[in-house]
């Protein structure tokens, strides 16, 4: 007997008023008791697609039937109403809350103005159970691990009758041990009657947890299938065109001279809790050191100490031995510093200027494109295109807005412009979170090539742990602000060890990690 059909999406076509095709005719389909993935590289049409069917976006051609009937769906309220659910990369949820307080949000029970606490406890303990989600009601969000708090996400839409789950990069802040959790629980769902659509670029996890896939290149359908008559490197080349070497090869690091030296860091946040404890470490020219770590451990706040986004509380941090306590953030890049923000939005682009003046705002203080007290506009624009060519850029020309880019050309721009410079030591804080296969592979290669061949160093924050452990020539594993493990020889270790120490299960003495430095 066929499974019945939950979801389909007929000839999709969506173009903006700038002229550019997000989605030409895509068609998608998800069936009751079935994961069903959907890949495509950064640009691809993926998260149009998902706010089309989530009600944020609208559509030009095309239709969309729910058990088999046609619905127009005007909004996210009107999505959740007619059964369909999105657990977003970035959580929305209300810190400050409880977990039974978030769940019911904007559906709280009570009479009137009064608010029925235990039952919104009892609904709460009564989906935990059902879905065997652990979570307690009572805890508030703020308290909650990354995981948890996705638990809640998902709790969200179960609890408003979802019977489609989009699920966008799940397991992106997840360690190894919290991804198998999310998988069983995500197969209960699937057993349950419930049709998922995943969205990842992780393919081994696609490889292990989907039914079916459907891939989209530049706004089309370029495959689509059962997982099991495929292979991650066919997957790769319906996504970029080419297959890709999941595999990096490189030489063994020669590491030299000290770059960076890191001494007793200390920082406490405005809480007055200290995130960064007494951290001594160092990077050598012609490495890449990583960083793991489960999220909130304090790793992001060594790189903005590091880059002087944030004032440290005490310690001491030299680049190219130069003590970089109060100097500006310029100042501190002069010293041979370029940086790959966490938050490209916040902290990597201007998103009103254009791709130029994001790439220019690097050079302005050295004057490399200066004619006198001019700028040189036909050196900067021809350095421009060689960005845009060298890199990849998906777009028109240096002219247009970086706004209008998706994430993954966004980056590319950061990337060319932070790899374009002078800088002997580059911290890439998430290099590749939400980006395709391919851009992904681009920089994970570069990383490794600025080591080799213009003898930088490297110190890379990943929560990838595929990532940190193929790019990494020397590892260090955070918890609770403190590095807990290093492991020299990288390709050793297995994921399930790594997240031992990521979640504090393990530790290792000081005679075990060896010199840091």
């Amino acid at each position: 007997m066929a499974a019945k059909e939950l979801l389909k999406m007929e000839g999709i076509t969506k173009i903006y008023p700038n002229g550019f095709i997000a989605n030409r005719d895509v068609s998608l389909s998800v069936n009751e008791g079935e994961i069903h993935a959907l890949i495509g590289e950064n640009g691809a049409g993926k998260t149009t697609l998902m706010k089309i069917l989530f009600g944020l976006e609208s559509r030009q051609e095309g239709k969309i039937y729910i058990d088999g009937e046609e619905v127009h769906i005007a909004n996210a309220l009107d999505a959740i109403a007619k059964g369909v659910g999105m657990v977003h990369q970035h959580f929305m949820q209300m810190p400050d809350l409880t977990v039974a307080e978030n769940i019911v949000l904007g559906m709280e029970p009570g009479r009137g103005p009064l608010y029925d606490k235990k039952e919104a406890a009892r609904i709460t303990e009564e989906m935990v159970e059902k879905f065997n989600l652990n979570v307690e009601a009572d805890k508030l969000i703020r308290d909650l691990s990354v995981g948890q708090k996705q638990k809640v996400e998902l709790l969200k839409s179960l609890v408003r009758g979802a019977k489609v789950l989009i699920l966008d990069e799940p397991t992106a802040v997840l360690t190894p041990q919290e991804t198998r959790e999310l998988f069983s629980q995500l197969k209960v769902l699937r057993d349950t009657g419930y049709g998922i659509i995943f969205i990842s670029h992780k393919l081994d996890e696609v490889m292990e947890l989907c039914d079916r896939v459907t891939v989209l290149r530049r706004g089309r359908v370029t495959g689509h299938g059962d997982i099991r008559d495929l292979n991650p490197k066919a997957l790769s080349k319906m996504m970029v065109e080419r297959e890709v070497d999941l595999v990096i090869e490189k030489e063994k690091a020669a590491p030299k001279d000290t770059v960076v030296h890191v001494q007793n860091l200390n920082y406490l946040d405005d809480f007055g809790k200290r995130i960064v404890n007494d951290l001594t470490f160092g990077i050598r020219a012609g490495e890449v050191v990583g960083i793991a770590g489960v999220e909130g451990n304090g790793q992001t706040e060594v790189s903005e100490l590091i880059s002087g986004l944030l004032r440290r509380t005490s310690g001491e941090i030299t680049i190219n031995g130069v003590e970089t306590s109060g100097k500006t953030i310029a100042q501190i890049r002069e010293l041979g510093l370029a940086h790959i923000s966490e938050d490209r939005m916040k902290y990597g682009i201007a998103g009103s200027l254009s791709i130029r003046d994001n790439i220019l705002a690097t050079y302005l203080r050295s004057g490399r494109f200066n004619r006198g007290q001019l700028l040189n506009m036909k050196k900067l624009n021809a350095f421009v295109d060689d960005c845009v060519k060298d890199f990849e850029i998906a777009c028109t020309d240096g002219n247009e807005n970086i706004k209008f880019l998706s994430g993954g050309n966004i980056q590319k721009v950061i990337v060319a412009r932070e790899f374009s410079g002078d800088a002997n030591f580059i911290i890439a804080n998430q290099p590749t979170r939400g980006i395709d296969i391919g851009t992904s592979d681009l920089i994970r290669r570069l990383l490794v090539k600025t080591t080799r061949e213009n003898n930088s160093a490297v110190l890379l924050i990943s929560s990838d742990l595929t990532e940190v452990m193929e790019v990494s020539d020397r590892l260090l594993v955070m918890k609770d602000g403190q590095i807990v493990a290093q492991f020299t020889d990288v390709k050793s270790v297995s994921d399930e060890t790594l997240g031992e120490y990521m979640l504090g299960v393990k530790r290792m003495s000081e005679e075990e990690m060896g010199d840091l430095l």
